[in-house]
């Protein structure tokens, strides 16, 4: 397998970058300019094209440079949106035209609408586009939970530090796997630690509760930027963006409505709970269906990678039915709906890249119970039962079985959710139900936040846990270790792809390299 050197393209950035890499907490003084104290941030990055976002302080003109270099000798201008009120002072534009396979230096500026001289100072990121070039490999990094349990940006453990380590192997991208926000968990200024001692969060108004109003779901995204960390790698290292439960609410489903009992929350309707949640989601993460002024899309989509690698992302909360005890023979919406599922086969189908990456919010084989209701439901796929397929996991053999019959090669199962990090590989010999081919599930998680111990394996599709590392109690803050992301890197030359879980500092805990051109392995 030929190595890519760690240090490469991204380590440039000692100049421009430093503008938004050396930034403190936002001090979100009113001066004379617009200002852009949030940061930066890319996602969906093609070989000709990738999203900016940007967050003003004040109604101003986005405009975006880019150079080849990080010197911005020669610049081409964007003019962008106009941030506003709206959209919450956020702006995002799709860049188009770019060369594949290039490191893109860019910075964003912000013009007063009245006087365009009065000019924000530059806020510099750096990006690669994807590469026509088999040769050049891909290397990327997936995780998510982040800010979940009460435990927040902490300025005395480092803040988000595990963005660093994963900044440290210069990845492609990063595929945030949901849970990205945890609107449904306030912040308090402490929490005590098992040795007496406090863990001390940063906290906002909007986190001091439940979110409820889209001005609390927007100060519920904001407030992940107040770190530092996280800054700095977003303007280094594109996204992939998914969203999970905890974006609006623990467990939701179409349809809910939230207990009485639960005085937490005056709105009871979680569809108007998400309807806001969809919104700050899309007006703080680059994500192209949901930009701005665009009608409302779908989060489910393709991102393409070059000829090694499609990523699947999926959208596990917005189609599926209620969470039950999963007991049903017959489930034709399941946890992805009748559409999603069939435009995932058809996309499969069509994907001509070596390796198939189903990004999935939620597992497929761990059990994860949903008790919020009083009773034992389940808020995955996997109900508990080792027997034949019943509720939605009827679904999942429907997508096995398929990909199997089609003689799909490559596919391999991303996800985070259960705050832990485990490898798991499913065998048909196993299985109470056969018919599909073999293939491997890794998850990771948590970025920042509770960890919980490993979930029970449902044996329907017959998985092993090859690895796992777990606390033995739960919610164990990120102070008793056990946050973690995962790296996939896909050799250019012989189309290998290895997949390593790393602890929060970078330290590899399990590695599985698997072959390219396989139905299943």
């Amino acid at each position: 397998m030929a190595i890519r050197p760690l240090p490469g393209r991204r380590s440039l950035l000692k100049g421009s970058l430093a503008v938004s890499a050396g930034l403190a907490l936002p001090a979100f003084t009113r001066s004379g300019r617009p200002s852009a104290e949030w940061g930066v941030q890319t996602g969906d990055v093609t070989r000709d094209s990738a999203l900016v976002w940007v967050r003003s302080d004040r109604p101003a003109r986005m405009i975006v440079e880019t150079s080849a270099t990080e010197s911005f000798r020669t610049v081409r201008r964007v003019r962008g949106p106009l941030t506003g009120p709206g959209g919450d002072f956020t702006g995002t534009i799709r860049l188009r035209g770019l060369p594949p396979g290039e490191q893109i230096h860019y910075r964003v500026l912000l013009t007063d609408p009245d006087d365009p001289r009065r000019t924000s100072a530059p806020v510099a990121g750096t990006f690669r586009t994807v590469a026509d070039r088999r040769r050049d490999g891909v290397r990327f990094v997936w995780s998510g939970d982040l800010a979940g349990q009460g435990w927040g940006i902490n300025p005395a453990f480092g803040g988000y530090r595990i963005f660093d380590a994963m900044a440290r192997l210069d990845p492609d991208f990063f595929l945030f796997s949901g849970d990205t926000v945890y609107a449904d968990g306030p912040i308090d200024a402490t929490a005590e630690l098992p040795d007496g001692s406090l863990w001390r969060n940063i906290t906002t108004e909007e986190k001091s509760k439940v979110a409820e109003t889209l001005a609390e779901f927007r100060g519920a995204f904001r407030y992940n930027l107040l770190d530092e960390q996280l800054r700095r790698f977003n303007a280094r290292v594109p996204s992939i963006v998914q969203w999970d439960d905890h974006e609006v609410r623990n467990n939701w489903y179409p349809g809910q409505r939230i207990a009485d009992t639960d005085t937490r929350y005056t709105e009871k309707s979680v569809d108007v709970l998400a309807a806001r949640a969809r919104r700050a989601f899309g007006e703080y993460f680059p994500v192209p269906a949901l930009r701005p002024g665009t009608r409302e899309g779908r989060l489910h989509r393709v991102v393409r990678q070059g000829p090694l690698l499609d990523v699947f992302v999926l959208d596990m909360r917005t189609y599926r039915n209620a969470n039950s005890p999963g007991d049903q023979t017959a489930d034709p919406q399941g946890i992805l709906g009748r559409e999603q599922l069939e435009w995932l086969k058809r996309e499969l189908t069509r994907s001509r890249a070596v390796w198939k990456v189903i990004a999935a919010d939620m597992p497929v084989g761990l059990v994860v119970p949903d008790t919020t209701e009083g009773r034992p439901h389940v808020e995955a796929v996997a109900q508990g039962d080792p027997g034949v397929p019943l509720g939605r996991e009827l679904q999942i053999a429907e997508l096995l079985r398929f990909v199997k019959h089609r003689r799909i090669t490559g596919t391999v199962w991303l996800t985070a959710d259960v705050h832990h990090t485990s490898a798991q590989h499913y065998r048909p010999e196993r299985a109470a139900f056969g018919d599909f081919e073999p293939f491997w599930e890794f998850v990771s998680g948590p970025l920042n936040a509770g960890a919980f111990p490993a979930s029970e394996l449902d044996g329907t599709f017959g998985p092993e846990r090859v690895f796992v590392k777990a606390p033995a109690t739960a919610n164990v803050s990120p102070a008793g270790g056990y946050q973690f992301f995962g790296e996939v890197d896909i050799d250019g030359d012989s189309g290998e792809l290895t997949v390593r879980l790393r602890e929060m500092d970078g330290t590899v805990l399990f590695m599985k390299t698997l072959q390219p051109g396989l139905v299943g392995q």
